[in-house]
């Protein structure tokens, strides 16, 4: 019989004593429902054939019934036995459901305990259950399916179960009984997963049941394939590698991924403390209204400058439902771009996305998932592996993912699959969008230039889902008719920040020390919105509580901030300069960045704005590049202001002010200028010495002057953080090296400027407590000593 003829009859459980006794039995029906054993007669087909109902006899006793004359395939010689077949119940992975009513009858070995010899004699025919085989589902639109995790979508059908099976069975089934037991044994030798019995046990179907069960769809496939090469079966396994071609393309695809994001990297890593991604992510907030990213939260100030906002939070939609989105016109988006401020979790997201892809959690309709990020291109552009110029976008998908060779039904209208293409920020050269030539083929040769302007534009590859990531000021130049959707990270609710910090130790005590910890800084609470500074948190905070007494006062603020700093300069160097890890030396020009970078934050600061355009960047010798995407620091704004102008901002506020306080700190320190003096600034006669300006205690009462005189928020947070730089345990050691060589001098005279905060607590304004309080945390910046 044909094995792609499905089991048409359906078993049911009559009344016992109405019942008439059968004629005929019927082999059990196979645990995927739709495969029937090539070795069931002809006549049995024919037989069925007149009736509409086949009804089977009651079961009165807990013996199994045995089928007479059960036929035996003479290519093989096996009998069809059903016995210790755990498939033929309920299983996890063929997910066979019993219906209501249906009587399931265990036919492994334990059921024969009261048989006798002669009926152990006639094992050699087949059992037969009474469970009914439900009817064949109704399978809805791609659209309407929805699985287990609320996720629409199925697996392709020769990606899915049926499909294997059907094309393992026919693999086997044309193997002599000499060929069939060598194949056996190989694959027992070659896969420990499995034992001797479940191997040698039962006929093909059980055998391939078993398989499929007990080492799931891919692996059973490729020891299939390989076993069948080493028992001479060449042709056979090459036909099986060609009819699963789809299926073995998405498990190279899906390894790939896992591999490379089932373990997430974060900071420098260290030996032995890896963090599987499953276990530490919390999906961040994603908005399908983008306004830029920047949290317009202050400590002290209820608005910044520029009003800001924020998406509310009907916009928010789920990483893995980015591809379920539809255009204005109902057709679903083809083109989505995703940004984000830096530190936001763009990485992350993709990591999240594939990992969910390949264990099959959602997005099932997707067929093929393949990572094409801008790096790569860039690369190619550069590197030029290839050795040539002139590449297809199928050459470079079969040199990233050689398992993906002669994919020709990429090109097929029912193959969906997407492309993900993050980092667009490391791809540095301009790109035609006008005047590019159009490209209709995957396999034309182009400049790598060409083919990503024709991938977007939906030339090559037209078949594909296009997923394109960067930060904004980079992406903001693809034309606007080539997206369908642009959506927006926007990191961490209060709840998400708790959630993660929690899920990352498996200390109760200790996460709990650390949420409350981190929430005693309304800054720290602000900013930690941010994935990578709630990471941050979570790194410093774990190794300080190593220290006996540590959590006794509140955590200084600025040591986080320079962290961050450092850590966005040393990432500027490794994404965007290919400078390796252990290599990681700040040259004269990355300090000139921060310099001029900081000079004209202190401007924007003076001027009290939270924006700045091109000409002002220009105006201090520093490349709009190089500012507002290679250094980690600033953003775009999206649209633009009345005159036209794109608009950049700081990442948020507090980096602006923070950015500002060590330009000032470093003309200090580096070249003995105190930017804050002006004239008509009142000393106190404790602090007139000559050059009183360029101490230590000039430059805090430069500052103090500036705040006290301004309104609240505006030099606040600018005051806090040059205290805390003031510290030797900012100034020396943690910017030592970096700013500054390791053997510069500390900064002295740092107990006449507390002397000054001190005094300047006492005559503040009592009414004005917030003042009075940022005047604290500013001798504490500097004071206090952690370990």
């Amino acid at each position: 019989m044909d094995p792609d003829t499905e089991v048409e009859s359906i078993f049911r459980i009559g009344n016992e004593e109405d019942e008439e006794e059968k004629k005929k039995w019927m082999r059990p029906p196979s645990s995927y429902g739709s495969m029937k054993s090539e070795s069931e007669s002809d006549v049995m087909e024919e037989e069925e054939e007149g009736h509409e109902e086949v009804v089977a006899e009651a079961v009165s006793s807990s013996l199994p019934m045995v089928l007479p004359g059960s036929s035996i395939k003479d290519g093989t010689g096996l009998q069809m036995i059903r016995s210790e077949s755990p498939e033929t119940l309920y299983t996890m992975t063929t997910q066979q459901t019993k219906p209501p009513g249906a009587v399931v009858i265990d036919t492994r070995s334990s059921d024969l305990e009261d048989y006798s010899e002669n009926e152990e004699e006639d094992m050699d025919e087949v059992l037969v259950t009474h469970s009914p085989e439900p009817p064949e589902p109704v399978e809805p639109d791609d659209t309407m399916q929805i699985d287990e995790n609320s996720q629409p979508g199925r697996l392709h059908p020769e990606q899915d179960l049926p499909h294997i099976f059907k094309c393992i069975q026919a693999a086997v089934t044309g193997l002599t009984k000499e060929e069939l037991c060598k194949f056996k044994m190989w694959f027992y030798q070659w896969e420990p997963g499995i034992t001797l019995q479940q191997v040698m046990e039962g006929d093909i179907l059980d055998f391939v049941d078993r398989i499929l069960e007990v080492l799931g769809l891919y692996r059973s496939l490729l020891h299939t394939i390989s076993t069948l090469e080493s028992i001479n079966k060449k042709p056979e396994a090459e036909e099986l590698r060609n009819q699963c071609k789809r299926a073995l393309t998405r498990f190279h695809l899906k390894q790939y991924l896992i591999r490379k994001h089932q373990v997430i990297r974060e900071g420098v890593v260290r030996a032995g403390r890896q963090n599987l991604l499953e276990t530490v992510y919390v999906e961040p907030e994603i908005s399908t209204c983008g306004y830029g990213g920047v949290d317009p939260s202050h400590e002290f100030r209820p608005h910044p400058p520029t009003p800001l906002q924020v998406p509310s939070a009907d916009t928010f939609v789920s990483v893995n439902n980015l591809f379920r989105l539809q255009k204005e016109d109902g057709q679903p988006v083809r083109t989505v771009l995703t940004t984000g401020i830096p530190g936001i979790g763009l990485g992350v997201s993709v990591a999240k996305f594939c990992m969910d892809w390949a264990e099959l959690r959602a997005n099932k309709d997707l067929q093929f998932v393949i990572k094409l990020s801008f790096r790569t291109f860039w690369y190619l552009r550069t590197k030029t592996p290839l050795h040539s110029e002139k590449v297809s976008i199928m050459e470079v998908i079969e040199y990233y993912h050689p398992q993906c060779k002669g994919m020709k039904f990429l090109e097929e209208e029912d193959c969906k699959f997407l492309i993900i293409m993050d980092g667009f920020d490391c791809y540095q050269a301009p790109l035609d969008w006008e005047n590019a030539p159009v490209i209709n083929d995957n396999y034309t040769q182009a400049h790598p230039d060409v083919l990503i302007v024709n991938i977007i534009r939906g030339t090559v590859l037209r078949g594909a889902r296009i997923w394109i990531l960067g930060r904004r000021a980079a992406v903001s130049q693809i034309p606007s008719q080539f997206i369908d959707l642009v959506t927006e990270i926007q990191g961490f609710s209060d709840a998400m920040k708790d959630e993660f910090l929690t899920k990352r130790f498996c200390d109760a005590e200790l996460a709990a020390k650390i949420v409350a910890h981190y929430k005693r800084v309304p800054t720290l609470r602000l900013i930690t919105r941010q994935p990578f500074v709630c990471w941050m948190v979570a790194t410093v905070f774990e190794r300080c509580y190593r220290y006996r007494g540590y959590g006794v006062h509140p955590p200084r603020l600025t040591p986080f901030y320079v962290t961050i700093l450092i850590v966005q300069i040393n990432r500027r160097l490794q994404f965007y300069y290919d400078m390796p890890d252990n290599a990681l030396k700040w040259s004269n020009d990355d300090r000139n960045l921060l310099t001029k970078l900081g000079k004209m934050a202190f401007k924007m600061l003076e001027r009290n704005t939270s924006v700045f355009y091109e000409e002002d960047v220009k105006e201090h010798g520093l490349n709009v590049t190089e500012v507002t995407v290679f250094s980690g620091m600033c953003t775009e704004l999206p649209g633009a202001s009345s005159d036209g102008r794109r608009v950049y901002c700081f990442i948020h506020f507090t980096f602006q002010e923070f950015i500002a306080a060590l330009y000032v700190f470093t003309m200090f320190r580096s070249e003995s200028k105190n930017v804050l003096a002006s004239g008509g600034l009142h000393m106190p006669k404790l602090f007139t010495p000559k050059d009183q300006t360029k101490s230590v205690a000039g430059l805090v009462q430069c500052a103090l002057e500036r705040t006290l005189s301004s309104p609240l928020g505006h030099y606040d947070m600018f005051l806090r953080y040059l205290c805390g730089m003031l510290s030797p345990d900012c100034h020396d050691n943690q910017l030592g090296g970096c700013l500054y060589r390791h053997n510069a001098p500390k900064v002295g005279g740092l107990d006449e400027a507390r002397r000054l905060l001190e005094h300047a607590i006492q005559t503040a304004q009592e009414n004005n407590r917030d003042r009075v309080e940022n005047l604290k945390e500013c001798l504490r910046e500097m004071s206090q000593e952690d370990e």
